[in-house]
């Protein structure tokens, strides 16, 4: 395990102003937001590339295949036919978007900041850890979806009045999604296909992040999202319907990607790319702003239970193909994953072997 971090810069993480606050205000952001390094701005030219995401046909006999396919050139792929109707996405945005519209001290209510205590659960910020990191230009509401008895309930907002009640549909549907592509996707690496669902249990882990990207006035140097992975096995987003800002490193550049108006985009995580030995790597992706324009999304990250141990499948380990992560506690590795994450590094390092 690395050496401990430094404690939480607690001043910086509790009076930080709200990035939406800034946006409405006409402000600029502050020094916190800029890339530093200016090989890294969002922005710069030439400008990145757009591609649609490959489509995966859910229930077509040629699923696997394609799964297998869209994970090992993209490590993300789009689902159209997921059984989920049009119109609930649209409830499922306009009810996010109504959320973030509401007064600040309506949303304050339900505010991550607690007794001068950063909580995981709410709404706010990510957690500032050490002086001079650089923040994204985001707000979130961030909640344990999955085991339904471990939500804490004092978290999810009542205004809009609808929101429970469509974040549980949309949270027990996903459930299911993700289990049957699950079993495709281990069928695809020619392992049982209960191998994933398996580890995962019934009440597997699944936390909802409400993404909220004001307006940025300096768009070519702040980042919505910083370049990450995902430190889940797999993670649901439901993007924004009319505006693209999720960009993907593939080949080692940076693609704009596109989906159709209501897909969903299954994007593996650190999880999955241990698990699958490395056959399936975690992709690297970013959220860029805009000058005129906002967006939103709803990631849903689903995870091994914490005292779960995962490591490569023993059937993807072989003579040709050795071991390459080390078998590990998940608790653990997302301890790490956070940390780093929060500095904009990756963690799939200290899973190596």
């Amino acid at each position: 395990m690395d050496a401990p971090m430094s404690p939480p810069v607690k001043s910086l993480t509790t009076d930080r102003k709200m990035v939406q606050a800034r946006a409405e205000a006409g402000e600029a952001p502050p020094t916190d937001y800029i890339v530093k390094d200016e090989s890294q701005h969002p922005l710069d030219a030439p400008p990145p590339l757009t591609a649609p995401l490959p489509v995966v046909h859910l229930g077509h006999p040629d699923e696997a295949e394609e799964i297998k396919t869209a994970l090992q050139s993209w490590g993300m792929f789009q689902v159209i036919d997921h059984g989920m109707a049009p119109s609930f996405l649209d409830e499922l945005r306009d009810v996010e978007r109504a959320f973030f519209k509401l007064p600040m001290e309506e949303k304050q209510k339900y505010s991550n900041i607690r007794d001068g205590k950063f909580g995981q659960e709410g709404y706010g910020s990510d957690e500032i850890i050490v002086e001079g990191q650089i923040l994204d230009w985001t707000d979130r509401l961030y909640l344990l979806v999955q085991p339904e008895d471990a939500r804490k309930l004092e978290h999810w907002p009542t205004n809009p009045n609808s929101l429970r009640d469509v974040l549980h549909e949309y949270t027990m549907n996903t459930k299911k999604l993700v289990e049957n592509v699950l079993k495709t996707t281990a069928k695809s690496l020619e392992l049982n296909e209960d191998f994933f669902v398996s580890h995962l249990g019934d009440k597997f882990t699944i936390f909802a992040r409400f993404n909220y990207y004001p307006c940025c006035l300096k768009s070519d140097l702040v980042f919505g999202l910083k370049p990450h992975t995902d430190g889940s096995l797999i993670t649901v987003i439901l993007p924004d319907k009319d505006v693209e800002g999720l960009q993907v490193m593939k080949d080692g550049e940076w693609i704009t990607v596109t989906t159709c108006p209501h897909a969903l985009i299954f994007n593996i995580g650190d999880q999955m790319e241990i698990m699958s030995n490395g056959i399936f790597k975690s992709p690297v992706h970013r959220v860029v702003t805009f000058s005129d324009k906002d967006r939103v999304s709803i990631a849903m990250f689903c995870s091994n239970l914490p005292e779960q141990v995962i490591g490569p499948a023993d059937e993807l380990v072989n003579d040709m193909r050795p071991r390459m992560y080390k078998n590990l506690k998940v608790r653990d590795y997302l301890e790490v994953f956070i940390q780093r994450f929060l500095q904009g590094k990756r963690a799939i390092g200290w899973a190596q072997v």
